[in-house]
């Protein structure tokens, strides 16, 4: 009918069957029209219309949904789908408790249709999610478990609740029970290993991802673990063994590929290492741990050109990369290319790094360069953020004094000497013709006996 425009006759479930198997498959287009040519044939079919409201909802189109529920609840009062509709709506609205109690109905409704209550059961527990009621979204994902102790979504669930509320001793026992009545269950082993690797267990982490792989060999994720584990125990060659055996069954994945550099980095397999490295950034030339990966690499070998070829070729990838700029300013800072570096340390903290180094690292770049004032005022951004620091005081005082501002030269220096005495090297490493001059001594004297 679809293809051809010719009018045939199907049952109303029939139809229900294509629009269930186009929403399914994402096919939203496909599923209106059909939608449309049933409730033509079937305008009575209260369960067409009930799809009508999932695509008013899927649409964000709420009041409509709203007001064909409504009209639908006079109809059949006790269809538990008319429930789940309504709760969807209220809880695109942001009224997640409202959409809990509107589901309880439905439960109640449902209380002979097992795999329905599963699936309320989860509905639930999504909605104190938003809610952020971990214990009770928990508690509702394990009534999901109890119906059906497959449902490895619900399993999934239960271990994110646990995990967010940093509960990792409950999730292990939680994980041991579970497992006692499902042993050979994968995705439990693998879950249970992830919470020993989060306590630092290393050795029992090690065996749960063990049990993973016996339960399914070809689990691609355990062997991940496996190897992040063993490279925690320094094992890099065995760490390798596992995260090649997931390049075998499966596609490529840039994160194997970029711990397997790591290890051979360790092994001090230069030439493995960065092999690696290359085919982690071919592999996925966005993952910025790639990059960073073969920049630290070159810098490790003092090798600043190679260094600063790749980080270029990383910003101009993402120019956005704070850590990227990061390491941009000092590579060009130790090949003494100060302009290139106080611009990369300028694009640091213009992207939101404010840490003290940084705002530090610049100032000392631009008092090299004979940039006082702007020094100066790089400096007093730094002071909003780290008031009271010896390190910024010591050298406002050497810059004033260098701009031949005296009192305000005296007052930093004062507050440096006051913080930390032992930060005043800072003006002879910086300022080093100031410390010959007979006003400055006689400053740095006054102030220590006012002291």
């Amino acid at each position: 009918m679809l293809k051809t425009n010719n009018v045939l006759f199907f049952d109303s479930n029939e139809f229900e069957n294509i629009i269930h198997h186009y929403l399914e498959n994402g096919k939203v287009a496909l599923a209106k029209k059909a939608i449309k040519m049933g409730l033509e044939q079937h305008p009575t079919s209260v369960n067409l219309k009930l799809f009508q409201t999932e695509i008013y909802v899927l649409e964000d189109k709420l009041e409509e949904a709203d007001k064909l529920l409504n009209t639908l609840y006079i109809v059949e009062p006790l269809n538990e789908e008319i429930y789940i509709q309504k709760a969807n709506v209220l809880s695109k609205r942001g009224e997640h408790q409202k959409a809990i109690n509107t589901l309880t109905i439905a439960l109640d409704l449902s209380i002979d249709d097992t795999s329905g209550s599963s699936d309320l059961y989860s509905l639930i527990g999504m909605e104190y999610l938003f809610l952020d009621q971990f214990e009770n979204a928990r508690e509702n994902f394990s009534k999901c478990l109890e119906i059906d102790m497959h449902d490895y979504s619900a399993l999934y669930n239960i271990i994110y609740c646990y995990d967010f509320l940093s509960q990792n001793n409950e999730a292990i026992n939680f994980l041991n029970n579970y497992l006692d009545g499902n042993p050979y269950c994968e995705v439990a082993w693998h879950q249970l290993g992830r919470q020993y690797f989060s306590i630092k267990d290393y050795d029992k982490a090690l065996a749960a991802f063990d049990f993973a792989i016996i339960s399914d060999d070809r689990f691609v994720g355990a062997y991940l673990e496996k190897g992040k584990v063993l490279e925690k125990q320094k094992q890099y060659e065995l760490a390798i063994d596992n995260y090649k055996i997931t390049l075998a069954l499966d596609e490529p994945t840039s994160f194997a590929l970029l711990r397997i550099g790591h290890c051979y980095d360790k092994l001090d397999k230069d030439d493995l290492a960065v092999q690696y490295f290359y085919k982690t950034v071919h592999e996925d030339p966005l993952l910025d741990k790639g990059w960073i990966a073969i920049t630290k690499f070159y810098n490790k070998k003092h090798n600043f050109q190679k260094a600063l070829y790749y980080i270029n070729k990383a910003i101009n990838i993402d120019g956005d990369n704070v850590v990227y700029w990061k390491l941009y300013a000092q590579i060009n800072q130790r090949l003494n290319f100060l302009e290139e570096a106080e611009r990369g340390y300028k694009r640091t903290l213009d992207l939101g790094n404010y840490e003290l180094q940084t705002w530090l690292s610049r100032t000392d770049i631009l008092i090299a360069l004979g940039e006082f004032e702007a020094a100066v005022l790089n400096l007093i951004q730094a002071a909003e953020f780290y008031p009271e620091t010896a390190e910024i005081e010591f050298r406002l005082a050497g810059l004033y004094i260098s701009l031949h501002e005296s009192q305000k030269a005296r007052y930093h220096l004062k507050n440096g000497l006051l913080l930390n005495e032992d930060y005043a090297f800072i003006i002879e490493e910086l300022f080093p013709k100031i410390l010959n001059k007979p006003s400055f001594k006689q400053m740095l004297l006054d102030l220590k006996k006012s002291i």
